[in-house]
């Protein structure tokens, strides 16, 4: 495949040939932040542009703030893998992927270096303004894949973002030492947990009974939105989180 001019106005361009048509989208709406789980950028970067990966992202943000894109927002680049958000089953489709180094959990992870979040931190930005996108369409790979993916992490700095105005998030409710629902409970409250959790966007079914499906969701919902603890079970800190959350939602306008 041969160069294209950037579309964030930074980056270096290294084109992947993973890529094809977005389906039934004229443009993104969402973004989709992961962490590359590789010993190093470099490697990551070859990974996403060798053909027999079949994976690759719009954007690879390596830790010293450099941004290196590899397909053009207007293509269809291969990063969420099996994935749902709000009902839709095709998040490639809808979406920016941007990859950010970090070796993950199963290496060595560790916190994201201060120039390379405020790279995100532009980058994000610029996407989002292009194409209109709302503030709660920034999410990680865990919330659109809960249990298959867990980047990038409960290391990300989420807040950080939302201080310099990019993605939703709310000041999470502290952990107390309330009895929380754990795997099996049935009760009004898991159901009601399900339905905002389904409310929110994530992939959920509400059915009062906490089964391990539901366990990894609220899980993933704990990674981004209440990483103190991330456990899967249903206490007062996760249910006050996320009702604070929904009712924060930009309120849409009318018709």
């Amino acid at each position: 495949m041969s160069a294209f001019p950037p579309d964030f106005a930074r980056a270096m361009v290294r084109p992947s040939p993973n890529f094809g048509l977005r389906r039934d989208c004229e443009r993104p709406s969402l973004i989709i932040l992961h962490y590359t789980g590789m010993i190093t950028g470099q490697a990551a970067e070859d990974w996403l542009c060798t053909p027999e990966s079949e994976v690759s992202s719009h954007y690879l943000v390596h830790e010293d703030g450099s941004v290196v894109q590899m397909v053009r927002e207007a293509g269809r680049a291969w990063h969420a893998g099996r994935s749902i958000w709000g009902g839709n089953a095709d998040i490639n489709s809808h979406s920016v992927g941007i990859e950010i180094v970090n070796p993950g959990h199963f290496l060595c992870y560790t916190p994201y270096p201060d120039d390379q979040i405020a790279a995100v931190i532009d980058l994000c930005r610029d996407i989002a303004t292009r194409h209109g996108m709302l503030p709660e369409g920034i999410l990680a790979h865990s919330d659109v894949a809960p249990g298959r993916k867990i980047d990038p992490g409960e290391l990300f700095p989420w807040a950080v973002l939302y201080e310099a105005g990019i993605g939703h998030f709310v000041r999470p409710e502290p952990v107390g030492d309330d009895l929380p629902f754990g795997l099996g409970a049935t009760s009004p409250a898991v159901a009601e947990t399900q339905q905002m959790l389904a409310d929110y966007g994530y992939g959920i079914q509400v059915s009062g009974v906490l089964d391990e499906a539901s366990r990894i969701v609220v899980e993933a919902f704990q990674r981004h939105f209440r990483p103190e603890r991330v456990d899967g079970l249903i206490d007062r800190s996760t249910r006050l989180t996320l009702s604070r959350l929904l009712r924060n939602l930009p309120i849409p306008p009318l018709a």
